[in-house]
């Protein structure tokens, strides 16, 4: 009875000590990563930008978020990783459905691109590790066909996210549209309301923090 005990405790005793192990060996490791970032090693913050951008495309949609949603995020490709800033592209399309026995188009590409641009900017400021972007520069192609029936894809929707903005956004109450003017994307319509091709800024995102941008709809 004695010994049962005795070796009953040598056990939970070992398996204290692992636990423990593994949790100061993660704790080190994660100290190590901020050490890294606030010191500006831009190998560290490309390291830790990809692996997360990785695990979003291997995850399985999160339940609060929808499977098309979900899809646009594993679209991610990163242009451009820097000291405090991230420019990205990602691919967002028209979702159809069938309406009065009619398969019609029941959000547009330019819709359906805000509400990944909103969700983009969420995570890039707020759920990777170990990293605290400044700036975030979301760029949203979709699908145009030519005369011929090509197909290419082009920018509709450029959005430069910044930290100071965020911080007056409300999240959870703000729909996509009004969180996409909070940043300034910009988009252009033709007359009946489609998404036309815009051309990207390519340099903004790489400019420190400034005053917030005003929102606008190019003509």
């Amino acid at each position: 009875m004695g010994w049962g005990i005795g070796w009953g405790l040598l056990i939970v005793a070992i398996v204290v000590a692992l636990v423990t192990y593994v949790i100061v060996q993660e704790m080190r490791a994660q100290q190590h990563w901020r050490r890294l970032v606030q010191q500006g090693d831009l190998d560290a913050i490309r390291q830790i930008v990809q692996s997360e951008v990785e695990r979003w495309r291997e995850d399985r949609p999160p339940r609060d978020v929808p499977p098309s949603l979900w899809h646009g995020v594993q679209t991610v490709e990163l242009l451009e990783i820097g000291g405090d800033y991230v420019r990205l592209t990602c691919t967002a399309e028209g979702q159809y459905a069938m309406v009065d026995g009619q398969r019609r188009e029941v959000s547009t590409a330019l819709s359906e691109g805000m509400k990944l641009t909103a969700k983009l900017a969420d995570m890039f400021l707020y759920d990777i590790p170990n990293l605290r972007l400044d700036r975030v520069q979301i760029d949203v192609y979709t699908t145009f066909r030519d005369r011929r029936g090509a197909a290419t894809q082009d920018c509709i929707l450029s959005t430069l996210v910044r930290r100071s903005d965020a911080q007056h956004v409300d999240w959870e109450a703000s729909s996509p549209e009004e969180i996409v003017a909070t940043f300034g994307g910009r988009f252009r319509r033709d007359q009946s309301g489609a998404a036309l091709p815009i051309e990207p800024d390519a340099e903004s995102v790489r400019v420190g923090p400034s005053e917030p941008q005003s929102p606008r709809s190019e003509a």
